[in-house]
């Protein structure tokens, strides 16, 4: 079964799920396509998603809080994501843009020796379900600006704001 919760955080209600193997959801509880994300979750697990809280979750919760007060720069969660080889790559990619910083996507497609899959490594940004956790928040346009962020520009702002603050 697939266990979710909700939780509260400075910038927003956040939807939570996850199994006994770890975190597969994270997403911002307003975000407009998060009823199919959660269809598509119980699909791929071939499982229902029911109220409740397991160790991971509780985990989560403890390191989000840490996140958000400016104590914690990595999570260590475990998660339980759900993609492709390629997708799962390049959010491994993702967790290697260090705290305070940003990364272009052609950066992105470059650290996997793919410089002409730009286009793909957005696409898999966008597929990403575990928000903050799995930074998707610090990838930026090649010419510097703010791109496309699920959770909203203002949220991907606060984030990299946030953490370039705690960098210092």
């Amino acid at each position: 079964m697939i266990l979710t919760d909700e939780l509260t955080t400075p910038i927003g209600a956040m939807r939570v799920c996850a199994t006994e193997d770890g975190i597969c959801l994270l997403e911002f509880a307003d975000k407009p396509l998060l009823e199919n994300e959660l269809v598509d979750l119980q699909r791929r697990l071939n499982a229902p998603i029911i109220s409740g809280e397991n160790a991971h979750i509780k985990q989560l919760k403890i390191e989000l809080t840490e996140y958000f007060s400016g104590h914690r720069k990595a999570f260590s969660v475990t998660l339980h994501t759900l993609g492709t080889d390629f997708q799962n790559a390049v959010w491994q990619a993702l967790g290697t843009i260090p705290y305070g910083e940003t990364a272009s996507y052609q950066e992105q497609a470059t650290w996997l020796n793919n410089p002409k899959a730009v286009r793909a490594v957005a696409r898999a940004n966008g597929m990403n379900r575990i928000a903050i956790v799995i930074p998707c928040h610090r990838v930026i346009g090649k010419d510097g600006s703010l791109t496309g962020y699920a959770g909203g520009l203002e949220r991907k702002r606060w984030l990299l704001d946030h953490e370039k603050k705690q960098a210092l």
